[in-house]
């Protein structure tokens, strides 16, 4: 069974910094793509970044371009999000996701519909 575990939101203040981590389990990590989402209150679902655990490739939001990144510890089976300046409009609830690789990946990741999910996890930006 495909499990996934987010953590490591919080409170932080604007222009600080938080990593997210998911670990996962029941799957090969070379075979999927993993990504991070989120949902802001009274907001649809946006498709942050995902990662290809075979080769690395990523995708990136436009709005996270620049201040956050994606990368994988396959060993350890954990994808994790390293957010720099974050903003106040970087509030949400994170969640992450994963699939088994497909040629839509790009687009699926951009449209937040990956189809295994974990539970979410709180990013708050506020001073």
């Amino acid at each position: 069974e495909v499990q996934l575990q987010a953590s490591g939101g919080g409170l932080v203040q604007p222009g600080g910094s938080l990593r997210l981590s998911c670990a996962a389990s029941g799957f090969t990590f070379d075979d999927y793509v993993i990504g991070w989402f989120r949902q802001a209150p009274g907001k649809g679902r946006e498709g942050v970044s995902c990662i290809i655990g075979s080769d690395g490739s990523t995708y990136y939001a436009d709005s996270v371009k620049g201040r956050f990144t994606i990368s994988s510890d396959n060993a350890k089976n954990t994808v994790y999000l390293q957010m720099n300046s974050l903003k106040p409009e970087d509030t949400a609830v994170y969640y992450c996701a994963a699939e088994e690789m497909g040629l839509s990946w790009y687009n699926r990741c951009r449209a937040g519909v990956l189809e295994v999910w974990g539970q979410g996890t709180q990013v708050t930006v506020s001073s």
